[in-house]
């Protein structure tokens, strides 16, 4: 495993780390806490030392799952989490600095600590980002030794670089993967300059980046790529990037004659996030301890050739692009 540092924590984390918005099984199932531990165990032992979790995750079982077992660990491991998502209905209006300082409470309850690594904004509307009092109330909250640090998790690239106006923000969790490019094309290099460690998620596509689907594949009728795939529950660009599902499926075999050989286009495809310096870690999550094997692999893959770079780069230019781009 290789580490790098994430913007003005200083923490150095795993290049390749966890994201738990499914530890606890398939989505859609009932949380397994003996489900999560294997999983996080397994994270832990290949050298990730970054997790990423939320409230909201099978409302708060994740944060707890997280917690108990890094507390189980000897090695040192960061722990990052999230608010805001419990706001309903999500409204720019429901932000309040007391309802926030209500979730830190929570979060450090669930997961029994004093402090939390990082905090992170969990994808509010873009008007908060336009109010100080909302970044305000974090640099209390880090005065008063509950936080060491904020951060923000975004749906537009817009909502990161508001962001970054304020000075208490240390990192930024945005979408980026072979599906999504537009946040390297501006907010890479402003991130860099404000040393704001940028944490990728959602690096497969929802699993289209797997190359395992087909048009033909089908979800439970509790997994969010079944119902959500024109944004009925929350932001479109959260499932499949946003991309039209069979389109992605042809865009997935055609990335696959990039990578010939043994190694599966997810490791690929996670390897190809890792070819970007500014990137601090990026965060595939995982349902079975198997698919933390296969993400881990990443971290061991030679740098993509120059051919490759430019081979991905023409798939979303031909089948992505057109449709997707400007959304975000």
């Amino acid at each position: 495993m290789n580490y790098r540092t994430l913007g003005k924590t200083g923490f150095q984390i795993s290049e390749v780390s966890l994201g738990t918005w499914q530890v606890g099984g398939r989505w859609g199932e009932p949380f397994k806490e003996a489900t999560a531990a294997e999983i996080i165990n397994a994270a832990i032992d290949g050298g990730v030392n970054f997790i990423d979790t939320a409230d909201v995750y099978s409302d708060g079982l994740s944060e707890a799952a997280v917690a108990k077992v890094v507390k189980g660990r000897s090695e040192e491991v960061f722990i990052a989490t999230k608010c805001g998502r419990q706001i309903q209905p999500h409204t720019a209006e429901g932000y309040t600095p007391e309802r926030l300082q209500q979730y830190v409470e929570e979060s450090l309850r669930n997961m029994g600590v004093e402090t939390l690594d990082l905090i992170q904004l969990h994808c509010p509307p873009t008007e908060v980002y336009r109010r100080p009092e909302i970044f305000e109330t974090f640099a209390k909250l880090k005065e008063q030794g509950k936080i060491r640090n904020l951060g923000v998790s975004v749906e537009l690239v817009e909502e990161a670089l508001l962001a970054m106006d304020y000075g208490n923000v240390a990192t930024i969790q945005v979408i980026f993967n072979m599906f999504r490019l537009k946040p390297s094309e501006q907010l890479f290099t402003k991130a860099q300059e404000n040393n704001v460690g940028l944490i990728v998620r959602v690096p497969l596509a929802s699993g289209l980046l797997t190359g395992k689907f087909t048009h033909a594949t089908s979800f439970s009728p509790e997994d969010h790529r079944n119902f959500n795939r024109n944004g009925e529950a929350f932001d479109k660009g959260e499932t499949f990037s946003g991309v039209d599902y069979d389109l992605g499926v042809e865009a997935a075999e055609e990335l696959k004659k990039l990578f010939p050989g043994q190694a599966p286009l997810a490791a690929w495809a996670l390897r190809w996030v890792l070819m970007f310096p500014e990137v601090s870690t990026v965060i595939p999550g995982a349902s079975r301890p198997e698919q933390v094997t296969t993400n881990l692999q990443a971290a061991a893959l030679p740098a993509l050739s120059p051919e490759q770079m430019q081979g991905v780069e023409a798939v979303y230019n031909q089948y992505i692009k057109p449709t997707v781009h400007e959304q975000w």
